[in-house]
């Protein structure tokens, strides 16, 4: 596949003159589909052996993706398989690393069917972080989570953090509750994923009030893929950091698409 072309522009400058004493960051989050294909509301039903099966041209999605993220600094990924059958037993995060060019990657597994079909969060990066870690998110249904990564020494420093949210309202107050009380004293943070859900929705409030994360100056349709409507991934920053622009891309044939910014980052954040 050709070079990615950018989809969708939220309203910023062209050109932002970066602050003496920061560093500008490029990020992605990803929903990838475990690189399955769907370009209309009708595969959910003809192509659902896709979800299960390791067919459906799934490698080349992948590559296609890695092409995509190997252009960024840090990458979130959401429903990235972790290694069952459906992926042909490869861990997607691990290889989207290798092909991308990412020394350091983590994942967090959040649900498996039985082994056919596994669902995990993903994290790639070219800065080294200081640690990383994960939660289970709660809800109705198991299965959900968080992944934290921190690229500085202190609270101070950079945390970013990577999640995919319930479909249902209550649940998500109960997932974004809980990920604010994991960020509030992380003042330069960013949260990244699919939130399955538009950025002024009821249940987002709860993390605007107790973290510094703002919503987005700019919210960008990301779903469906083929022809975006709803603005219901994120990336959203707070404390010092700074939102220089953000476009949307296509990730190979996933539903959604993939959305990247990039982040004005003071150097005191990052580890030196």
């Amino acid at each position: 596949m050709g070079s990615p072309t950018p989809v969708d522009r939220a309203a910023h400058p062209a050109a932002v003159e970066t602050t003496a004493g920061s560093r500008t960051l490029r990020v992605l989050s990803a929903n990838i589909q475990a690189g399955s294909s769907t370009r209309r509301y009708s595969d959910y039903v003809t192509r659902s052996w896709s979800h299960a099966l390791p067919v459906g041209r799934k490698r080349s999605s992948l590559d296609a993706i890695a092409q995509l993220a190997s252009g960024h600094d840090i990458v979130g990924l959401q429903e990235s398989d972790p290694g069952s059958l459906r992926s042909g037993f490869t861990n997607q995060t691990h290889y989207l690393a290798q092909r991308a060019g990412f020394h350091y990657w983590t994942h967090q597994p959040n649900r498996s069917v039985g082994g056919v079909a596994s669902s995990a969060n993903g994290l790639l990066s070219k800065l080294e972080p200081v640690r990383t870690v994960d939660h289970s998110l709660p809800g109705r249904i198991k299965g959900r989570g968080v992944l934290l990564a921190h690229f500085g020494d202190d609270r101070e420093g950079l945390t970013v953090a990577v999640a995919h949210l319930s479909l249902g309202a209550k649940s998500r107050h109960a997932q974004l509750s809980f990920i604010a009380e994991v960020l509030k004293d992380h003042p330069n943070a960013v949260l990244m994923g699919d939130f399955n859900c538009l950025p002024d929705q009821p249940e987002m409030d709860v993390l605007y009030r107790n973290t510094t994360l703002r919503p987005p100056e700019c919210a960008v349709p990301t779903f469906p893929s083929w022809k975006p409507q709803r603005a219901i991934d994120h990336i959203l920053v707070s404390g010092e950091l700074k939102c220089l622009g953000t476009q949307a891309f296509p990730a190979a044939f996933s539903d959604h698409l993939a959305l990247a910014m990039e982040i004005e980052v003071p150097e005191g954040a990052l580890r030196t």
